[in-house]
C-alpha cells in the first residue's frame, strides 16, 4: 500500500548552469492541481483533465503579475504509475538558471515545499516503487566514472542485486520453515531432517553469501575508484607519468626538482577501473616552507592510498630517499616503476630489480612512452587478482551492503556450530532470523527510519 504524504514537494532536477532544457519535478497528491493553476496550455488545455504519460506545451504564468514566466512542456504522471508512486508533473523549462528559479519560486508560492535531498527517491522507496538497493543504484548511475561502473550501477537499479538477495532470503525462509515444522509437529508425519542434508543446506546458503561478499572489494573499486598515488623523490618523472596516463599536459613538468608542490588529482579509466590518480610532491628534506607542506601531504596520501606507484630513476640509481619512500609505502599494494630505461644500460636496472623481488616491477621510459601498457596490465592484475567467479553483473559496491553480508555469514556460522553440537532445532531459529534481518538491511526491509533518512540525505537535490 502506498505511503500517503500530505504535502507536495518540488525541486530543480537538472544541474545548475546553461543548457537547452532544465527540469523541475513536482510530486504529491496535489501536484497536478497545483501546476494546472499556473499552466496555460495551447487551446486552454487543463492539465487536470489529461491522462498520465502525456506531454503538454504551454507557458507557466506568474499569478501575481499575469506575465509569462517561461515557455514549457509539462509531463503528467498519475499515481501510482510514476517514479514516486504519487501524482507528478515534470516541467521542462529553458535551461538557464533564471527561468528555472523563476518557475520554481512560483511553484513554491502556490503551496509546494522545496524537496529535501533524495526525497523523490525516498518517496519511491516508501511507496514500494523501488527497494533501498535500487534507490542507491540511482546515485551509483549518476556518479559512475567508467562504463563498467555504470553497468554495475544499472544492474542494481534494475534490481539484479535485489533479486539475488530475495533468492537467498527464500532459501533461508525455506530452511527456517522446515525446522519450525519439525519442532511443532515432531510427533506427526513430518519428513525427518537428515543431519547431513541439513548441514549441506546450511553450507550451501553460507557459500552463496560468501561468494557475494567476495565481490565487495572489487565492487567498491568500480564504484568509488582506486586511490592511486604516484610517489618518488623529486624529478624522477612523476608528473610526466601522470600526463602520459591522462594523455594531456595536466601537471607542470620541468627539470627543476620540487616543481610539484601541491597534490594534483584526476580520474582515468583502465579497463573499467576508475583510478583516482594522484601526482604528489617529491619527498625529500627541504627548507622551502611551501614544498615542505607538499611533502607532508604526500606522506599523508601514502597512508591513505589503495595503490602506490613508486617511481625510481635508473640513471640516479637507488638512493636513501628512494628507500625512505619505499618504507612509507611498503605496506600498501605497490608497483615499482624504473623510469628512464632509455638512458641507462640493462645492468643498472637489474641491480634495482634485485632489491624489490616481492613486488611487480615495470621498466618504463615515460618520455619515450615505453612500458605504459605493461603498467596498465599490472594495475589490473594488482586490483583484480584472479578475478571473481560467478555472476559478473552482481557486485557488492557499498560498505553498508558488505557489513550486512558479514553479519549474515556470521549468523550462518553460528547455525553450523549449533548443528554440529547436536543442539535442538529451536536453537537454530535465532541465528536464522539474524541472517534474514541482515539481508533485509540491504533492501531496506529491516532498517530503522533514522538510518533510512541518513541514506537519502546523501542523494542530490531533485533526485
Amino acid at each position: 500500500m502506498a505511503f500517503i504524504y500530505n504535502d507536495t514537494i518540488a525541486a530543480i532536477s537538472t544541474p545548475y548552469g546553461t543548457a537547452g532544457i532544465g527540469k523541475i519535478r513536482v510530486s504529491g497528491s496535489e501536484a497536478i492541481d497545483l501546476v494546472a493553476g499556473i499552466f496555460k496550455g495551447v487551446q486552454d488545455k487543463d492539465l487536470r483533465q489529461q491522462k498520465g504519460y502525456t506531454a503538454h506545451y504551454g507557458h507557466i504564468m506568474d499569478p501575481e503579475t499575469g506575465k509569462i514566466a517561461d515557455e514549457v512542456i509539462c509531463i503528467v504522471f498519475r499515481e501510482p504509475h510514476s517514479f514516486t508512486g504519487e501524482n507528478m508533473v515534470e516541467i521542462d523549462c529553458h535551461g538557464g538558471l533564471l527561468p528555472l528559479q523563476r518557475v520554481l519560486e512560483i511553484v513554491l508560492k502556490r503551496g509546494a515545499r522545496l524537496a529535501e535531498p533524495g526525497e523523490f527517491s525516498k518517496r519511491a522507496f516508501l511507496n514500494g516503487r523501488i527497494d533501498l538497493a535500487q534507490a542507491e543504484g540511482i546515485m551509483e548511475v549518476i556518479n559512475a566514472r567508467t562504463n563498467k561502473g555504470l553497468d554495475l550501477a544499472l544492474s542494481h537499479l534494475e534490481g539484479k542485486l535485489s533479486r539475488k538477495i530475495a533468492g537467498l532470503k527464500d532459501a533461508l525462509i525455506g530452511l527456517y520453515a522446515h525446522l519450525e515444522a519439525a519442532i511443532d509437529y515432531a510427533e506427526d508425519e513430518v519428513e525427518d531432517l537428515d543431519p547431513d542434508e541439513l548441514e549441506g543446506s546450511i553450507k550451501e546458503i553460507k557459500g552463496e553469501l560468501e561468494k557475494l561478499l567476495a565481490t565487495s572489494e572489487q565492487g567498491k573499486i568500480y564504484r568509488e575508484g582506486l586511490k592511486t598515488v604516484i610517489a618518488g623523490k623529486p624529478n624522477v618523472g612523476k608528473s610526466s607519468l601522470m600526463n602520459a596516463l591522462l594523455e594531456e599536459n595536466r601537471a607542470i613538468v620541468t627539470d627543476i626538482p620540487g616543481t610539484t608542490r601541491d597534490i594534483i588529482e584526476e580520474y582515468i579509466n583502465i579497463e573499467g577501473i576508475p583510478l583516482r590518480i594522484i601526482d604528489t610532491a617529491g619527498i625529500r628534506e627541504t627548507e622551502d616552507l611551501v614544498e615542505k607542506i607538499g611533502v607532508e601531504r604526500t606522506e599523508q596520501y601514502l597512508q591513505e592510498a589503495d595503490l602506490v606507484l613508486l617511481m625510481l630513476d635508473v640513471v640516479q640509481g637507488l638512493t636513501e630517499e628512494d628507500l625512505r619512500i619505499y618504507q612509507l609505502a611498503s605496506e600498501k599494494p605497490l608497483i615499482v616503476l624504473i623510469n628512464k630505461i632509455d638512458l641507462a644500460p640493462e645492468r643498472d636496472y637489474r641491480e634495482i630489480e634485485e632489491r624489490f623481488p616481492e613486488h611487480s616491477i615495470i621498466r618504463v621510459s615515460v618520455q619515450e612512452e615505453q612500458g605504459l601498457e605493461e603498467l596498465k596490465k599490472a594495475i589490473v592484475e594488482v586490483v583484480l587478482g584472479e578475478g571473481i567467479t560467478g555472476d559478473e553483473e552482481i557486485y557488492i559496491t557499498r560498505t553498508r551492503h558488505k557489513n550486512a553480508l558479514v553479519k549474515a555469514v556470521q549468523a550462518m556460522d553460528r547455525v553450523i556450530d549449533t548443528h554440529r553440537q547436536g543442539l535442538p532445532y529451536d536453537l537454530y531459529s535465532i541465528d536464522l532470523r539474524d541472517a534474514l534481518d541482515a539481508l533485509g538491511e540491504i533492501t531496506g526491509e529491516t532498517l530503522t527510519e533514522d538510518i533510512i533518512d541518513r541514506i537519502f540525505q546523501d542523494f542530490c537535490l531533485g533526485k
